[in-house]
């Protein structure tokens, strides 16, 4: 709308920057209103998770597997583009805000909800349906859509959804979905090349793993009463 009465929406205006800041957040907001609206969490609960480190290590093991398994190709014929050694660190604590906050909409909310009424794999899914055409618009509103290649962003769009999703289910953990969001945008920015049958190979891997401990933390708490 802006655009079309001649306003620019990128980073060189405030108007648009702040309509590009609102976009990439809009996710945590309408997460954080509908968590209290419908679940009665009040947003210092919400703040509260957000920034909850202190989980238990077998979570954060199962973080780390997921993405060590993402970007394993990367040791086949792949590469690290780091231009400076903090690079990452900066990278990360950026990725927390524009990145690791969409958490609190999608798998604190939205994936959580759906798996009152729907199995785990068809709300991961949906959520990834959902998730990728709230990129795609974001992408536009920022301007960036036409640079973006559909095919392998939404496939790894996919494993990205039962990676996080795995993880929420399993440990509950809000801070870890948003960790994890975190990590995997910065080797996304940071790695270069790699095998693509490797790739392939772990991304079906991901997908097992993510269903079999999902399942098996059902069975934990429901007595074998899971659906798939």
């Amino acid at each position: 709308m802006l655009r079309n009465i001649g306003i620019e929406v990128d980073y060189t205006s405030p108007l648009g920057m702040i309509a590009i800041a609102v976009g990439g957040i809009s996710s945590a907001l309408w997460g954080i209103v509908v968590s209290n609206k419908y679940k009665k969490i009040p947003i210092s609960k919400v703040v509260k998770d957000f920034f909850n480190v202190a989980q238990n290590p077998k979570y954060y093991l199962l973080a780390f597997l997921f993405v060590f398994l993402d970007f394993f190709s990367l040791f086949w014929g792949g590469n690290l583009k780091i231009s400076f050694w903090y690079a990452p660190i900066l990278l990360f604590l950026k990725a927390l805000v524009f990145g690791g906050i969409e958490e609190i909409g999608w798998r604190y909310f939205f994936q959580p909800a759906l798996q009152e009424r729907i199995s785990y794999v068809t709300s991961t899914i949906c959520t990834f349906i959902a998730w990728g055409i709230w990129h795609f618009a974001y992408f536009y509103v920022e301007g960036t859509i036409q640079v973006v290649d559909p095919v392998p962003f939404l496939i790894g769009l996919l494993i990205n959804s039962f990676i996080l999703s795995a993880v929420f289910n399993v440990s509950g953990s809000l801070w870890l979905c948003v960790m994890t969001h975190a990590l995997i945008n910065v080797f996304s920015q940071l790695g270069m090349g790699g095998n693509l049958y490797v790739s392939v190979a772990c991304r079906v891997l991901i997908v097992i793993i993510a269903i079999v401990f999902v399942k098996e933390n059902k069975n934990r708490h429901m007595g074998g009463r899971c659906q798939f």
